[in-house]
């Protein structure tokens, strides 16, 4: 048995599994991202917080399972000193500050380089190189006394076994990593953005026993000490784990954010895509994401349809997108109200063709049609650079099934197969291994 945990952008979920069947699932767990113009910082504090009100709606424990393994939200950047205390917030993948050090890093290196090198152009927030030469510039003192600096897995294992890891996958974007050779840290891009490489932590594939839970993570795990505790990975990559994890297998998440990631051995970085090691073994993804896929449908109902029951809502989202654009009467929509994760200077949303004539109606279904229409045009791209995409997509949604509305025009043979708790029961495919078969 495994204790499961996967930390999303707002709230934390816990599961205790045997093989791939959920014994006990806790309810969520919510922490607040504090928003603030452009920039986009949670408490790490919260974080622990929220994991240990998860963990507690499992039981009284202590659990007997024989490893602890966690999914991820990345990027999320934190600072920490000698003794695992965090210096900064945890910069989230929606912060947008550090745009002007985007522009800056990438000038330094070249576009191409940092692409080849990387995977990935140095997105503001998104690649969490730029939100570390923000701080340089802007809050220096934050600084001063760092003594580790990662993501999200590398502060819980600082705090609940003593480690400085990290794994592939979230490694892939600090803009810090050679992404496509895991080939480790780069010199070139750690003097580009004045990183000091003492700072980074070790890297480590996600299904290595990482360290072991000391008192601090036996208390908000409510597991023995000395229970091993695996490296971690983000939380699309413990998805495509449980869709298999094949050549050309794509896995689509829809919620919020809609993510459709590709599986390939073969990373070829494109501007217009993320590329990021799956966190175990030889294999890449290339994600395609539309930052405001739900949400945005939602915004629409709390701006024009509030005093609708959500039942309601959710029926009208289905009627307007059987009628297909018609239904928009010519409004136009562009889908970038979370801006966009692989643009540096951010996309915003906005509306077009909008005349005394135009209902709110006209309004919700030109967002659905744009969203539709965003979906089914990255299916060319991914083609492009993995390989021949396999003609099951597993998918894993909500229960407002907004997956059979954006899948509306995807272009030739599909079969989508819905995955449940797909993060959880991803984390417990994964084998633990000793650091001396590493």
């Amino acid at each position: 048995m495994i204790l499961a945990i996967d930390i999303g952008s707002s709230s934390v979920i816990a599961g205790i599994l045997k093989g791939r069947r959920l014994l006990k699932e806790s309810g969520r767990a919510f922490f607040r991202s504090r928003c603030d113009g452009p920039k986009v910082e949670v408490a790490p504090e919260d974080i622990l917080a929220a994991i240990q009100k998860a963990v507690g709606n499992l039981g009284r424990g202590p659990f007997a399972v024989e490893a602890v393994n966690f999914a991820v939200m990345c990027p999320a950047w934190v600072v920490m000193d000698r003794t695992g205390q965090p210096l900064t917030p945890l910069v989230t993948h929606q912060d947008r500050r550090s745009v002007t050090e985007a522009i800056e890093l990438e000038f330094r290196v070249g576009a191409d380089r940092h692409l080849q090198i990387a995977g990935n152009r140095p997105f503001p927030g998104g690649i969490s190189s730029t939100t570390w030469c923000w701080f340089k510039t802007h809050q220096p003192g934050a600084l001063a006394g760092a003594d580790l600096v990662g993501h999200l897995n590398t502060f819980l294992h600082c705090r609940f076994t003593g480690s400085r890891v990290i794994d592939p996958s979230n490694a892939s974007f600090t803009g810090l990593f050679q992404t496509t050779h895991l080939n480790g840290w780069s010199p070139e891009l750690c003097e580009a953005a004045g990183v000091p490489m003492t700072l980074l932590p070790e890297i480590l594939d996600a299904d290595v026993i990482a360290g072991r839970v000391n008192t601090e993570g036996s208390r908000i795990l409510r597991v023995h000490q000395g229970t091993p505790m695996l490296t971690g990975l983000m939380d699309g990559s413990a998805g495509m784990l449980l869709a298999g994890a094949r050549e050309g297998q794509l896995f689509n998440v829809v919620g919020s954010t809609d993510v459709l990631a590709l599986c390939t051995g073969n990373p070829r970085p494109h501007p217009q895509l993320l590329t990021r090691a799956l966190g175990i073994g030889k294999r890449w993804l290339a994600v395609s994401t539309l930052a405001a896929a739900a949400s945005s449908v939602y915004w629409a109902r709390d701006q024009f349809f509030s005093e609708l029951p959500i039942a309601d809502f959710r029926k009208l989202v289905h009627r307007l997108s059987k009628k297909g654009p018609a239904a928009s009467a010519g409004v136009a929509f562009e889908p970038y109200m979370a801006g966009e994760r692989t643009s540096i200077r951010q996309r915003q949303g906005c509306f077009t063709g909008i005349t005394l004539a135009t209902t709110r109606e006209n309004l919700l279904s030109a967002i659905i049609e744009a969203l539709v229409k965003a979906s089914a045009d990255r299916l060319p791209l991914l083609r492009d650079v993995g390989s021949p995409l396999l003609e099951e997509v597993a998918v894993s949604g909500g229960s407002d099934r907004l997956d059979k509305i954006l899948h509306r025009d995807w272009q030739g043979q599909w079969r989508f197969r819905s995955v449940t708790d797909a993060t959880l029961r991803g984390l417990a495919l994964i084998e633990p291994r000793e650091r001396s078969d590493n």
